[in-house]
């Protein structure tokens, strides 16, 4: 992509009234079509004014999972999250285009997510195909400091999904939550595509069919927390 597209891509999200983004991380402000507003804790509120629930997608990208759920669950709100504005661009304008309501966006990065995310807050949590991070082991969104921040988001009994082509990745969530000691895994798949799936499983990321492309194999995880 080259330089001037970015950059009116990044010119076009200060203008979009389904995007939040962070510019100072010591600052939980963020701005949206050209106003500062704080949404800690007042999400589903002041951004999607409802009270239906809220569901996290990490490392959203281009933000189809989001996109996805958003189409099929109307009920629930969905808020991608990525630091990568010009993959944001991509969900956030589709979003806008197809008059989805309960579909925003937050970029930033999910290091610093307990800074505009409330204890309790979030329903459910997916992470969809982030990078691995196989030489930075502190990076990868199921090493432990992820998990207690996730803790931290969840109501009782919410969800975090883990979808992804990496089997490093995998083999290395299922080791992370088993010395994590309170949580329970629900649904342990290591192959999904070995059988027809429907439903949530079935969308599929510009990532997900890239490595499909390639007969890589897609693994699942759902848990929750004691």
């Amino acid at each position: 992509m080259g330089k001037k597209n970015k950059l009116m891509k990044f010119a076009e999200l200060r203008t979009y009234s389904n995007v939040f983004q962070n510019y100072d991380p010591k600052n939980p402000i963020l701005e949206s079509n050209g106003e500062q507003i704080n949404l800690f804790g007042q999400w589903t509120n002041l951004c999607f004014k409802n009270k239906n629930p809220l569901v996290l997608e990490l490392a959203c990208g281009r933000g189809e999972y989001s996109l996805g759920l958003a189409r099929m669950y109307p009920d629930k709100n969905f808020l991608g999250v990525d630091i990568k504005g010009a993959r944001i661009w991509r969900g956030a304008t589709t979003a806008l285009e197809e008059e989805l309501n309960n579909v925003a966006f937050l970029r930033t990065r999910i290091e610093i997510l307990e800074k505009f995310i409330a204890p309790k807050e979030v329903d459910e949590i997916w992470i969809t195909f982030p990078d691995p991070f196989l030489s930075k082991e502190n990076r990868r969104l199921t090493a432990n400091k992820f998990l207690k921040m996730y803790s931290q988001f969840l109501k009782p009994n919410g969800l975090v999904h883990l979808k992804t082509d990496s089997r490093e990745l995998y083999e290395y969530s299922l080791e992370s939550i088993a010395n994590y000691g309170s949580i329970k895994i629900l649904v342990d798949n290591d192959d999904i595509y070995k059988e027809d799936i429907q439903g949530v499983l079935a969308i599929k990321t510009y990532y997900e069919k890239m490595h499909l492309a390639k007969s890589k194999k897609i693994t699942y995880l759902k848990f929750s927390y004691d």
